[in-house]
């Protein structure tokens, strides 16, 4: 596939034929409701499994490739379904190996197919390593002061179609070791469809991977975050920012929904001893909070908990005016969180040349809202 630095122009008919086609895709589907679409069209149930193993398994790009179901039974499931595979239609390559996808998705709202939107999906390489950072949201709700995707403001959910889509149509697909949910929106604000998703990524039917590989990203939101915690046993990791309520209320409004302490409270609930792991992301600020006092009120908030804490460069964006802290502060800060029992790390900020780096995915330009 072909990729530059830059946008080019999109593939003709790069979504065209999506919204044109009336087929349902069985991209997305669970394993009981591919069984009920083998039954919906009388094909004996055991074929909702085959359906299950060419989709998940071989990825198959057409029903056609279906094999062991039988000629008819195939020309019976195209007449009214298709793979629902969405090739990206371009992406950017960072000097540091990043790639973003720009994918088109068919964006539910009020149940409405809108496939002339899309959303943008990091592949990270990094040795032995291969990190998938997905979208669950056209633009976010949550309009973080330091977020890009926020600026955008909300667009629709992601199906489980869609966030799978970002999975199935990698070109990098077989190198992938891990998938974090921190791409375009706020996991919890869909947890439905995000809970599918997951589901199928570590299904036995499906692609069988361990919860332990895929990490769900949030601010914290009150009643859906511990909905997660209870049907998921994929990784957590929780936006703080600021230890402070008053201060994080400033940097993120979903504060004064959720607040940091109520956040923490609740993870102290859960067993994060064993495999599930809990962190913490930290952007830090340039005298904002990235002092010895802010480290010490975190220390203070998360006594108790199991968890590490990431610290994570600002990126600058357009028409926000906050200082980015320098290396050596963040640093020790890092130091002077471990030293005191708070297990803390220094994210490496990958993809920044390509607006690929935390804070900066948007699809703006691409939804005609700027």
């Amino acid at each position: 596939m072909f990729c530059s630095r830059f946008f080019v122009t999109l593939h003709p008919n790069s979504h065209i034929e999506t919204m044109e086609s009336e087929k349902k895709p069985l991209l997305g589907l669970t394993l009981t409701e591919l069984k009920d679409v083998a039954k919906e069209l009388g094909m004996p149930a055991f074929t909702g499994g085959q359906m299950a193993k060419w989709l998940y398994t071989q990825h198959v790009r057409s029903i056609d490739e279906m094999t062991n179901i039988s000629k008819a039974n195939r020309e019976r499931l195209k007449e009214t379904y298709e793979i629902g595979l969405m090739e990206p239609v371009d992406c950017q390559r960072s000097k540091d190996g990043t790639v973003k996808y720009l994918f088109p998705v068919g964006c539910s709202s009020n149940h409405e197919q809108q496939p002339s939107q899309f959303v943008e999906t990091v592949f990270i390489p990094d040795n032995d390593r291969a990190t998938l950072c997905v979208s669950c949201q056209v633009g976010c709700k949550m309009n973080c002061l330091f977020c890009q995707t926020g600026k955008q403001g909300f667009h629709g959910n992601l199906s489980a179609r869609d966030i799978l889509n970002q999975v199935y149509a990698l070109p990098e697909r077989e190198r992938l070791t891990n998938i974090v949910f921190m791409g375009q929106g706020e996991p919890m604000d869909n947890l439905d469809n995000v809970l599918k998703a997951t589901e199928i990524l570590t299904a036995d039917y499906a692609y069988a991977w361990s919860p332990k590989r895929i990490t769900v990203s949030s601010v914290g939101v009150k009643n859906k975050l511990k909905r997660f915690l209870d049907e998921s046993e994929c990784h957590v990791a929780i936006s703080m920012h600021s230890p402070i309520h008053e201060q994080r209320a400033q940097l993120m409004p979903a504060e004064r929904g959720m607040s940091i302490e109520d956040v923490v409270a609740l993870l102290k609930q859960y067993d994060f001893t064993h495999q599930r792991r809990c962190s913490f992301e930290y952007i830090c600020f340039g005298g904002l909070n990235d002092s010895t006092v802010y480290a010490r009120e975190i220390i203070k908030l998360l006594q108790g908990l199991e968890c590490r804490v990431n610290l994570i460069r600002f990126h600058e964006i357009p028409s926000v005016n906050l200082p980015a802290s320098d290396e050596k502060r963040m640093e020790v800060l890092r130091d002077y969180l471990t030293a005191h029992g708070v297990f803390t790390t220094i994210r490496a900020s990958r993809g920044q040349d390509i607006f690929a780096a935390c804070g900066l995915l948007t699809t703006a330009k691409m939804e005609g809202v700027v």
